[in-house]
């Protein structure tokens, strides 16, 4: 073998008896087989070790995992799973017996090693025959068999089992419940083809929407059963993939039940799970994701071969579709990613494997793990455009440029120049989606004049018209320039825009004034509607934008003449009167961007039909693909106004508070986690990190705790799952947009899973049947705990009381004054309820998509659209808060 210095690598005498080691007896150290093998005595004959030579070493497969057991675990977090051969858990009867214990541990994983089953026995004398060795690797085949057969029967028993908890009374409530109002709106978007905003991926929402049209959804009827089902599926599915994770990182069956039952019987997944939401395809993406990888890493004995790159392409697929669903995906690429470079690094230090080779790792690595998402990603909004092809109420964030590949955009035949008495469409280049907009309600304090605001949807009140300063006549056409002093009548209302020495009605500074339309028939205005045009920017391609305003290509500032202050936008939200509008003033700071406006569209008979048109540079898809990811980038870190119920994620780990779901009918529902599986899982990671630091104090000082060869499977399993946890839920703290509890669901499966390891290792010492029993009596605490909360998880009923008893932190604020005080009151309501309940559900979807396209849109339908709410607002038919929380 020659290393890649060109010389061949010279072998220390523990090398070499660890490779002798490797061709006699399969021991846990040297045997690349499946992690399950039988139970069985085995009669070894006991030789000197030096009264044998040792045969030469196997030839190396090129990969760090082939080198000795203890060099190749060595570095911490290298692996979601640590080498097969490490999985030993057989006990001796006798420290002088040559016959191993026959008691093995129930998943039969044992590698009928002897002693510390560190890969060493092969220097204590063992040695076996051919024909025994051939009968040892049949037993071990046939063991491998009847495992895997036993963890599909147990998988499937979950999955049965976790339909009847996910599923349970899943058409209850029949209105609609939290984000439902957003995700059922999307749907039906999809379905007439009319573009929409999201801050988040298409891919999950296309998927409800794609369950949607498959059950008939139009506005006649809702299909919110089957599209719960599908998002109940998803969650249900994650509890098989959480025992066959476990299982893959050579765990105990013990242990894999453990998590998926503690995953199964989470009240916070439940409630989630259960509900038209985007997190349930998000988590299942996540959790097949990282079993993927654990497939993956199982291969690594196995370089380039078929399963090799079958589970490695397939954790590229995984890392795509998870990131399609949420941006929280990319906190699942971090702690992959994190695996690999770890990987690589082990890879690179050995110095047998040739430069060639290595950058065959890396190139199969970077091939499948960022060029496969990315691809996957990409093609998620590929399909997202061609099934959105027509003009929607999400044209308005867009730039016109997008908004021209639109079918049916009014925008296609505004003409390129602007004159006295043209009608404008005038857009704030800060606020994506914002247009200067008037509408008949006055401001409650202040001047009390009609409101003006930023409002992201094109309407017939964003129309204003521009005339000279002194009068409305036209005389021919006369261009507007740069300089000019102008008044813009508000189309619809013919009140002009106006400013004065008044505090805005939210952002009381004095730095601000006051913005409204004010005017009523036959008054000629004052000198308060007066506006100076400043060109700060114009189109490179169209130079005559410089000096005169012209559609799409001057960008201009309006300074009031008066009070010398800019017209000025900012992310700061009307209350319910203002109709949750963004908030329009005169600033006498204001800086650009959020002082510069620009033209977008443009009407006027006196141009004629023959004038010159605006003429857009038709973006093609990596245009259009990199410009919505932009604007949903914005819109999501826009989201920085406080709600009722949203949480910091140093609350989530101690389950502080939860999310109000939903009310009605003497019935709550409240996103609150089981508590005991929170606490449980939050001390795991807690307990991970001392005794990490623990270990490597002890290592550094030459005291190296190995625990019989176990510590790499418990330390590097465990590890991984820390890092998943740590990538889902520290980046929260740099975020200061609204978070809620729901945020933390894709750290807290990894939380889990990491006290499943705990629990491997605390259990590790007992036969199967105490292990079995522990578990059991462990899963027993969690589904009382889970019992205390059903009526919260389900909106089933309960009494005033209960509710009361149940609030075991201050902190809890889910509202008791909703039940009843005895749970007999409760009968003959649930009777004459039951008569058109499902109805409800679908008349609120359906005022929602019958909206009239003239008609300005109500806060909460906005919000919906757009996810871009951040205040609460109260619908008879959504009973609750119907603004975004996501």
């Amino acid at each position: 073998m020659i290393s890649r210095h060109g010389k061949p690598p010279t072998k220390s005498p523990e090398t070499q008896s660890s490779s002798s080691a490797s061709n006699t007896l399969p021991t846990t150290a040297a045997v690349a087989t499946p992690s399950i093998s039988s139970s069985y005595p085995i009669t070894a004959s006991i030789s000197s070790p030096s009264s044998k030579k040792a045969p030469p070493p196997p030839p190396y497969t090129d990969h760090i995992l082939t080198m000795p057991s203890d060099t190749a675990s060595s570095t911490p977090f290298a692996s979601a799973v640590t080498d097969r051969s490490d999985m030993h858990r057989r006990r001796q009867k006798h420290p002088d017996s040559q016959h191993l214990d026959d008691d093995h541990d129930d998943d039969g994983e044992n590698m009928n090693s002897y002693g510390n089953g560190n890969g060493n026995e092969h220097a204590r004398g063992f040695s076996l025959p051919y024909d025994k060795r051939l009968k040892v690797k049949q037993q071990k085949e046939e063991a491998a068999k009847r495992s895997s057969k036993r963890d599909w029967w147990i998988s499937l028993g979950l999955f049965f089992w976790a339909l009847y908890i996910r599923f349970w009374h899943i058409w209850e409530p029949s209105s609609v419940v939290f984000d439902e109002v957003h995700f059922g709106g999307f749907a039906s978007k999809y379905i007439k083809t009319r573009f929409f905003m999201d801050v988040h991926p298409p891919l999950a929402k296309m998927l409800i929407a794609l369950v949607a049209k498959l059950s008939g959804f139009n506005e006649a009827g809702v299909p919110y059963i089957p599209m719960r089902s599908f998002c109940a599926l998803n969650g249900v599915l994650v509890i098989p993939i959480a025992y066959w994770t476990m299982r893959g990182c050579g765990h105990s069956i013990s242990a894999g039940l453990v998590a998926a039952l503690m995953v199964c019987y989470e009240n916070g997944l439940i409630a989630n799970n259960r509900l038209i939401l985007l997190d349930p395809p998000l988590l299942f993406f996540t959790s097949i994701t990282a079993l993927m990888w654990v497939n993956f890493k199982n291969q690594e004995r196995r370089p380039f071969q078929f399963w090799w790159w079958s589970w490695l392409i397939l954790t590229g697929l995984g890392l795509g579709l998870t990131v399609s669903c949420k941006w929280v995906g990319l906190f699942t690429i971090a702690t992959i990613g994190v695996s690999t470079l770890i990987n690589l690094w082990k890879i690179w230090g050995d110095t047998r494997v040739s430069y060639d080779r290595f950058f065959q790792h890396f190139g199969a690595r970077a091939i499948c793990l960022i060029v496969i998402p990315i691809t996957i990603y990409m093609i998620m909004f590929g399909i997202h455009f061609v099934t959105l092809p027509n003009s929607g109420e999400g044209d308005g964030f867009m730039s016109p440029e997008f908004q021209q590949t639109l079918d049916g955009n009014s925008m296609m035949d505004s003409p390129v120049d602007i004159v006295y008495g043209s009608q404008v469409y005038i857009r704030h280049q800060a606020s994506h989606g914002g247009y200067l907009h008037s509408h008949d309600h006055d401001y409650p304090t202040g001047s009390k004049q009609q409101q003006v605001t930023l409002y992201p949807h094109r309407d017939n009140n964003n129309w204003w018209v521009i005339n000279k300063q002194d009068t409305d006549q036209i005389n021919g056409i006369e261009y507007i320039k740069n300089g000019d002093i102008v008044r813009l009548k508000h189309n619809d209302s013919s009140k002009r825009l106006h400013s004065h020495n008044h505090r805005p009605p939210i952002t009381d500074k004095a730095s601000h004034n006051e913005v409204s339309a004010y005017g009523f028939i036959d008054f000629g205005g004052d000198a308060n509607d007066l506006w100076r045009v400043e060109i700060t920017g114009h189109d490179k391609y169209d130079p005559v934008s410089k000096d005169r305003l012209r559609t799409i290509h001057s960008k201009f500032r309006l300074v009031h003449v008066n009070e010398n202050c800019a017209l000025f936008s900012h992310n700061v939200k009307l209350p319910d009167w203002g109709w949750g509008q963004q908030e329009v003033t005169c600033n006498k700071e204001g800086k650009d961007p959020k002082a510069v406006w620009s033209i977008e569209s443009t009407t006027n008979d006196i141009l004629g039909p023959n004038a010159e048109k605006i003429k857009y540079r038709k973006p093609g898809f990596i245009s259009k693909f990199l410009e919505l990811n932009q604007v949903m980038w914005e819109v999501n870190q826009g989201l920085t106004q406080t709600h009722t119920y949203q949480s910091r994620p140093g609350d989530w780990p101690f389950l502080r508070r939860g999310i109000n779901f939903w009310g009605k009918h003497y019935k709550h529902i409240y996103l609150l986690g089981n508590p005991v599986i929170y606490w449980a899982s939050t001390l795991s990671i807690g307990c991970y990190v001392v005794l990490k630091l623990v270990f490597l104090l002890l290592d550094k000082r030459g005291c190296k705790a190995n625990f019989k060869g176990l510590r790499p499977l418990y330390e590097n399993s465990a590890g991984f799952f820390v890092i998943g946890w740590f990538f889902h839920y520290f980046p929260f703290f740099l975020m200061g947009r609204q978070l809620f509890l729901h945020h933390y669901m894709p750290a807290l499966y990894f939380s889990i899973l990491t006290f499943s390891v705990g629990f491997d290792l605390v259990t590790m010492r007992l036969i199967q049947r105490k292990r079995l029993l522990v578990g059991f009596g462990w899963i027993l605490v969690v589904i009382y705990i889970y019992r205390c909360f059903i009526p919260l998880t389900y909106g089933e009923p309960w009494t005033k009381a209960l509710c009361e008893g149940a609030k075991w932190r201050s902190t809890w604020d889910f509202d008791c004054g909703v039940f009843h005080e005895n749970m007999t009151d409760y009968a003959d309501h649930q009777t004459n309820a039951l008569g058109g309940a499902f109805n409800k559900f679908q008349n609120a979807f359906k005022s929602y998509i019958a909206k009239d396209d003239n008609r300005e849109m109500a806060a909460e339908a906005a919000d919906a659209v757009n996810m871009v709410s951040d205040g609460i607002t109260e619908t008879p038919s959504i009973g609750m808060n119907g603004a975004d929380l996501d």
